[in-house]
């Protein structure tokens, strides 16, 4: 299935020089097992890995190793219910050398079975392992129904018996990968699952008559694989996934491994010719799958380059022109995860669709989509639901959002082929944006006496007011926005400080904000405190100290930087001690204390004539603590303070 062209794309951990290394296996049967088994298995031949480890685990004979690999073989063939069985037992029977890698691909098992429950566990144990960031949302099931349905799905009509899938549009038709071509008699049948290599076929996909389904002419196809592809809209210019492979010599890495790369050709009379390779492919690692943006000046593909998130990243650079091509820039955390994001396509109306099985879905792959216009790599990322994604791999998604139609691909059961091309039309439209409601109360921050008449706005991050509201006579609102994206939500009123709140982008929840806003200062009534207007820290002092202690240095400053703004803001410092000492040497203490605040002020450049200071010695103060009264040195402490009040 479409793991052939998958699985240069992922890494495998493991040696060969451990594997099957238990001491319950006689050496001799390693040897053999050896020989045979993984030198299929390190070259990706899993059918016959498959029927090996099988023979050998039913003998009895069984390491950690040994289920590795016999789970990884049947995981990457989509024989997800045995590969489910061989990671349990793995599982229960070595936990102490299950590695998360493995975790995950029991949890993608469980899922394409049904057992969401259990999947769920599974990745919560995986996350706790890898420390992944991010939530898992429990209600990621009810989000996927409610975008299902949509979609009428019927088989496309020209499916084989093999493996048929990566459908793209071509004229008025499609270019599709597939190795139906059994004509060979099998000379490069490829051992992975004893399927033929993959071409690239045609076909008129309008046509009711009896077109036929026919190679590409030219240089494309050779003897390896080819796959994904997509013509520019004049029709000249094909780019296209294929093997290492380039002037009937194939390359391979350090490994023995033959990468993908990302080829061009020129449509010529007919035949595509002058095949080329793109700059930024490497022997190393693959490049592979691309889609070209809707202006056809940047191209997308997928990666597993060094730097990816995951066992493959989707990435994008600029076709600059004359064969060069611009950085080569990873779409991001949003998009790309720790797993698999594969198959991008992108719509005219800048709508991202990609395979993905790290993001949370049904089971092996399912179709997402995210929007992507003006660079944007941050909007929610959302599952399309069913029909198109099941339990099984759903991919190389296309669709036309002004014909309505598209295609995609999928292994599901009921298929005529390994892979099936299915064809779609959406009845009701995928919705992208998000709408949240928030509502609230906006009151003063002082009586808390709520504010009829308070105006709340949503800005976006561009200080751009998006809508407004009123609040009622109860000082209530309620308002939406949309929550795809960052918003600021602003309250405001006239004599008030506005005050705002971000909300990043989300999921829809509702949320109440409540607003305790500030009277302006220059709007404050005589005799006012500006401390509790401005919010300060009270002012306190030492016992039987008048000095400005650091801290309250820091609070002073806000009072000077107040009557800097307002330079008709005029302030008493009233200034108090506690109850401890004599009446009159309490009084003498406070006022050196205002005056004290009242010269720290001057000495900071406020003119005397707008301060005046006055000490009231115990006479004010704000708890119990009078003469005789026990309290500790923090309820002492209360009383040791200085007021800002505005006077005319």
């Amino acid at each position: 299935m479409l793991r052939r062209i998958l699985i240069f794309l992922i890494v495998f951990s493991g040696s060969v020089s451990h594997i099957l290394a238990q001491d319950s296996i006689p050496d001799r049967q390693q040897a053999r097992v050896k020989a045979k088994a993984d030198e299929r298995y390190e070259e990706y031949s899993f059918r016959p890995a498959i029927d090996i480890y099988k023979k050998v685990l039913d003998k009895g004979y069984v390491s950690s190793d040994l289920l590795k690999r016999l789970g990884n073989s049947y995981y990457f063939n989509a024989q997800y219910e045995e590969a489910a069985n061989i990671y349990k037992r793995l599982q229960e029977e070595y936990p102490d050398k299950i590695s998360p890698d493995y975790i995950f691909r029991y949890a993608q098992s469980l899922k394409t079975l049904g057992n969401y429950d259990e999947a769920t566990r599974m990745m919560e144990k995986f996350r706790e392992i890898t420390e992944t960031e991010g939530e898992f949302d429990e209600d990621y099931l009810d989000k996927i129904e409610a975008n299902s349905g949509r979609y009428t799905v019927e088989p496309f009509k020209y499916n084989s018996r093999y493996s048929d899938f990566a459908a793209s549009y071509y004229e008025k038709g499609l270019i599709f990968a597939s190795d139906r071509d059994t004509g060979n008699l099998a000379r490069y049948r490829h051992t992975w699952n004893s399927k033929d290599f993959l071409d690239l076929y045609k076909v008129n996909a309008d046509s009711v008559s009896n077109d036929r389904v026919v190679k590409l002419q030219g240089d494309v196809n050779t003897r390896l694989h080819e796959s994904t592809s997509v013509v520019t809209k004049d029709g000249t210019t094909m780019y296209f996934t294929r093997n290492n492979f380039l002037d009937g010599k194939k390359y391979k890495d350090a490994n023995g491994i033959i990468r993908l790369k990302i080829y061009s050709a020129e449509n010529i009379n007919g035949e595509w010719t002058n095949v080329i390779e793109l700059p930024f492919n490497n022997d190393s690692y693959s490049v592979a799958h691309p889609v070209l943006s809707p202006d056809e000046k940047r191209l997308y593909f997928v990666s597993d380059m060094p730097g990816s998130y995951g066992e493959s990243d989707i990435f994008m650079t600029e076709i600059i022109g004359d064969g060069t091509y611009g950085p080569i820039i990873n779409l991001g955390g949003n998009i790309n995860t720790i797993a698999r994001e594969t198959f991008p396509s992108i719509t005219k109306d800048g709508v991202l669709y990609f395979s993905s099985d790290g993001h949370q879905g049904l089971g092996g792959l399912d179709v997402f989509a995210t929007k992507i216009a003006f660079d944007d790599y941050t909007q929610p990322v959302v599952n399309v639901g069913r029909p198109i994604n099941s339990p099984l791999d759903d991919f190389s998604y296309i669709f036309d959002p002004e014909e309505k139609t598209g295609y995609f691909s999928s292994n599901r059961e009921g298929g005529m082929g390994e892979d099936d091309i299915y064809k779609f039309v959406e009845n009701e439209p995928l919705v992208l944006d998000c709408i949240q409601e928030v509502t609230g109360t906006v009151r003063d921050r002082i009586s808390n006496e709520v504010l009829p008449g308070a105006t709340v706005k949503v800005i976006d991050e561009e200080n751009k007011e998006i809508s407004s509201t009123i609040t009622d006579s109860q000082g209530n609102y309620t308002l939406q926005l949309d929550c795809s994206k960052g918003n600021f939500v602003r309250a405001s009123r006239d004599g008030y400080v506005p005050a705002e709140e971000y909300l990043n982008k989300s999921y829809g929840k509702p949320r109440i904000i409540d607003f305790y806003l500030e009277r302006d200062v220059i709007t404050g009534g005589f005799g006012d405190d500006l401390a509790k207007l401005l919010q300060l820290s009270t002012i306190y002092f030492d016992l039987n100290k008048y000095n400005i202690r650091p801290d309250a240095e820091i609070e002073i400053q806000k009072v000077i930087v107040a009557m800097e703004k307002y330079p008709s803001l005029k302030i008493k410092v009233n200034s108090h001690t506690d109850s401890r000492g004599n009446d009159a040497y309490n009084l003498w203490l406070s006022q050196m204390r205002a005056e004290s605040t009242v010269n720290y002020m001057i000495s900071k450049g406020i003119s005397s004539d707008r301060l005046q200071g006055e000490g009231f010695g115990e006479t004010r103060l704000v708890n119990e603590c009078f003469n005789g009264v026990r309290c500790t040195e923090e309820e002492h402490q209360l009383n040791r303070r200085s007021e800002f009040i505005i006077f005319e």
